[in-house]
């Protein structure tokens, strides 16, 4: 068009090439502004796509490290209460322990302990449904002094009566009974008859059968938690009883016999019945055979025990008939065979058999085991069952530990996850899910450490409650070191993960990343050709102006 400007070629390839390098500095400040020579998929499209795939794999990556430190610190927090969890347990085997050497020193008041909560029944006929104890249905209590005296109360449970009702007439009967036992419900609800007087045995029994106003039977022992103490005994007569004596300590002796005393003192040598043929260990003519349980083991001590033994006999034949923890010992000063039972031991049975007309006088227990056997059988359970203040102490301060355990263990949680309480824990470690850690929890509240409430009535349920504790100290320290090598495997991960991660954020960069130095150096000679390009259309342009000079 006659409008148009037309320009020279020298003009026309400058400003080309001016506008070819504009282009290339906009680029180069492009990458030196965002640090990056692939800016899109226009750039380099295979670099491109290459380092955004780099660039999420890193970010998912990422997002899991925040996973994995929750896990670390869940761990952490489990660590924590396994290491408290491990300190109570030692506080309550040293409580357990120094209550296991106070037991001895509870020899004198015997007591006898249920294990049943009873607290919530309104009516004791009620139990167990109903029909396991009738209204009517009655036990005795009977105490036996340290001079041979024996005072006994019968309790009948009438309908509507709850265990307090129990505890108050026993409390209070004025005769029998009186200054002479007191009964309790103990802070867990346990039917408790502890003896005012040291040296007194207590025991409970029921000769009938029970129902419809009978004695209580076996079961009905057992729904009021004595069965701990009352069994199944042969009553010497051909029939059966329920029955059972609690002493303190853990040595039984004889009721002292008049044919062990011979010319004025007594003597292991002397035969069991005296020279006259009168009462003594055994009357004359007298044959049985004896077998001793010791915690539900039975040991034959001798197959015949007549008359003409001497008592040195009979202690020599408990001592070779191996019940372990078990020793027999003549005492000179006071007539008396005296049975030693280890600590740990809990309960015995003495069982005497008739192999002719027998009538024994041993009086283990108070007297319970003494009688005429007619060809029968006598047995009788022996709890050993004292009360101390301090063993009640230490057991409030061990039960008090098992309530802090549990506690504990509720209290042990992070962000809704308790490793102590039985949850488990899931750490993942890559984008997919693929590679995880599961760690599992353990139930460490005091039912799932197998603590049973602590019942520090004799030697053997304090035994019971340190073997617990140390079973349980075992279960912790094991769970500890577990969880300890899960945190070490979880922190090697997330150090890996951090790793990983710089690895493919440096791996991208190296497909998109700008040189910085290079491009520097890349602006500055495009800066420096736009300058003589520049200088090149200006030197042009005046060509054509000398060209109008010569009008």
């Amino acid at each position: 068009m006659s409008g148009d400007i037309v320009l020279s070629s020298a003009l026309r390839n400058n400003l080309l090439s001016l506008q070819s390098t504009q282009r290339n500095i906009d680029t180069t400040q492009l990458r030196l502004a965002t640090g990056l020579r692939v800016n899109s998929a226009l750039d380099n499209p295979q670099n491109f796509f290459q380092a955004q795939s780099l660039n999420n794999r890193a970010s998912d990556l990422t997002r899991l490290l925040d996973g994995i430190s929750q896990s670390i610190r869940t761990i952490e927090q489990a660590n924590t209460g396994v290491e408290t969890l491990g300190q109570l347990l030692d506080q309550a085997d040293s409580i357990a322990l120094e209550a296991q050497s106070e037991i001895r020193a509870s020899e004198g008041f015997s007591r006898a302990r249920g294990n049943e909560d009873l607290t919530s029944l309104a009516d004791l006929t009620t139990i167990g449904g109903g029909g396991v104890i009738t209204a009517g249905d009655n036990f005795d209590v009977s105490v036996t002094q340290a001079d041979g005296t024996t005072a006994t109360l019968n309790i009948a449970i009438n309908a509507g009566e709850n265990i307090d009702d129990v505890v108050s007439a026993i409390n209070a009967d004025a005769g029998n009974l009186a200054d002479v036992v007191r009964a309790r419900v103990t802070d867990q609800g346990y039917f408790e008859i502890a003896s005012l007087n040291e040296n007194a045995a207590i025991r409970i029994s029921s000769d009938g059968t029970g129902g419809g106003g009978g004695g209580l039977t076996t079961s009905a022992f057992a729904a009021l938690g004595l069965d701990t103490v009352v069994g199944t005994e042969d009553d010497g007569a051909g029939t059966f009883r329920q029955g059972g004596t609690a002493i303190a300590g853990n040595t039984l002796t004889s009721a002292v016999s008049a044919a062990a005393q011979v010319g004025g003192s007594f003597e292991a040598s002397a035969q069991l019945t005296d020279a006259a043929g009168g009462a003594g260990f055994l009357a004359a003519g007298g044959d049985v055979a004896l077998n001793l349980t010791v915690d539900g083991i039975t040991t034959n001590v001798a197959a015949n025990i007549t008359d003409t033994d001497t008592i040195q006999d009979v202690v020599d034949a408990i001592n070779n008939a191996g019940p372990d923890g078990v020793e027999a010992s003549f005492n000179t000063d006071t007539g008396q065979i005296e049975i030693e039972f280890d600590e740990s031991i809990g309960q015995v049975e003495f069982e005497f058999v008739d192999n002719a007309a027998s009538t024994t006088s041993f009086g283990f227990a108070g007297g319970a085991s003494d009688g005429a056997l007619g060809g029968n059988t006598l047995s009788e359970f022996i709890t050993f069952d004292g009360v101390n203040p301090d063993v009640d102490q230490f057991e409030e301060d061990f039960n008090n530990i098992r309530d802090q355990i549990d506690q504990l263990v509720e209290d042990a949680n992070f962000r809704g996850v308790n490793l102590l309480s039985g949850d488990n824990l899931t750490t993942f470690f890559n984008e997919d899910s693929s590679s995880s850690l599961r760690t599992e929890g353990t139930d460490f509240t005091s039912l799932g450490l197998g603590l049973q409430e602590g019942d520090f009535t004799n030697a053997a349920n304090v035994q019971l409650s340190i073997d617990s504790v140390r079973d349980a100290l075992a279960d912790v320290r094991n769970f500890g070191q577990s969880i300890a090598n899960d945190l070490s495997i979880i922190q090697f991960r997330r150090d890996f993960t951090e790793q990983t991660v710089n690895t493919l954020e440096s791996g991208a960069d190296d497909l998109v990343a700008a040189d910085q130095n290079e491009e520097g150096a890349n602006l500055l000679a495009l800066q420096t050709r736009q300058a003589l390009g520049t200088t090149s259309l200006s030197l042009a342009s005046q060509s054509e102006q000398s060209v109008l000079r010569l009008f």
